[in-house]
């Protein structure tokens, strides 16, 4: 009987794409306040002006790939559990930060299996960010402290430099750019460039100059833009992809602040513009097609591109349930050291 148990942990996805769901899952998800980071009044001021118009637009963009049976990360997920549990002789839950399947509900179900003690917590996602792992990691705490739940925490941090993610990563884009291509692109999920000025604790060294995330800073460990970057250069050395066969950017801007640069849809302009025929899209900032990959890569960045004079963009899926990289997780989840 094992003493750890696994839990899988993802953004999450609305209930289904009805406008009242998406619009529970967009309040409970934008009112957090390592996502918008405003005082309390500001913040709910501006969230529910926020959804007065987007559940609707959120909903019919979820419904255009919507699978039969339900919302495509949870689905994908699902599977990820279900072929790593099968590779583990220790408990494995899933859980998302927003909507179901709660945190709450992941940790309540390992707490309840006989000898349990440990719960490796495991955030699928590759580089570190307040709006993504920490936030869980508080939630998690949270749960704990509330209902007294005599279990350990052992948290994976962000995997973006591990070898074997970064192989089983490469490894899945291969056959796409053997297929042929002008270009790859790598989109990342943007962020606001006040949360990398919040995250660097230096105080001084994120984005004080062109090539911050190029030079050693203790900054590195907690900057996201710093980490796509390490997945960039290392997915270009191991494609052997030449600096113009390859570039970086961000999606996905909420709001009016300013975000990371260069931005997607900009750079699929630029692209277009520059000749670019075939384009490949990846998305490193995910390890399970989701509604930013699948409707706003899948769909408008490709409406967009083939309007700029591009021919044909190609979405390269996620890890999803990529069997080696489900041996990756297995293999963590044996090899993490216990917490002490």
């Amino acid at each position: 009987m094992s003493e750890r148990g696994v839990l899988l942990v993802n953004l999450g996805s609305p209930k289904s794409t009805q406008v009242a769901d998406v619009r529970r899952y967009l309040n409970q998800f934008l009112m957090d306040p390592y996502v918008v980071d405003l005082p309390w009044p500001a913040r709910r001021l501006l969230v529910s002006l926020i959804l007065l118009t987007r559940p609707k637009a959120s909903a019919h963009a979820y419904a255009s790939i919507w699978w039969e049976d339900g919302s495509p990360l949870v689905v994908i997920s699902r599977r990820v559990q279900q072929a790593l549990q099968q590779q583990l002789d220790m408990p494995v839950e899933l859980a998302m930060r927003y909507g179901e399947p709660s945190i709450e509900r992941g940790l309540l179900a390992l707490a309840a299996r006989p000898g349990v003690r440990e719960v490796l917590f495991m955030p699928q996602y590759p580089q570190h960010a307040d709006s993504t792992i920490t936030t869980s990691v508080h939630e998690a705490q949270r749960v704990i402290k509330q209902h007294g739940l005599d279990i350990r925490l052992n948290v994976v941090p962000a995997f973006y430099d591990r070898p074997d993610y970064l192989a089983a990563l490469a490894d899945s884009m291969r056959p796409y750019l053997a297929q042929g291509f002008d270009h790859l692109l790598l989109s990342y999920h943007g962020l606001p460039e006040r949360h990398l000025r919040k995250a660097d604790p230096t105080g001084t060294h994120c984005l004080a100059s062109g090539d911050c995330c190029e030079r050693a800073s203790a900054a590195h460990a907690t900057c996201y833009r710093a980490h796509c970057s390490h997945v960039s250069r290392e997915l270009a050395a191991r494609l052997e992809l030449a600096p113009e066969q390859c570039s970086m950017a961000f999606q996905s801007r909420l709001g009016r602040d300013k975000w990371i640069e260069p931005y997607t849809e900009n750079r699929i302009d630029e692209l277009a513009a520059q000749g670019v025929k075939r384009l490949l899209v990846a998305c490193p900032a995910f390890v399970a097609d989701c509604i930013e990959t699948l409707e706003e890569i899948g769909d408008r960045a490709r409406e967009q591109f083939v309007a700029a004079g591009g021919e044909e963009l190609v979405l390269i899926p996620c890890l999803n349930d990529d069997p080696q990289w489900v041996k990756v997780l297995a293999d963590w989840a044996r090899s993490t050291p216990a917490q002490a």
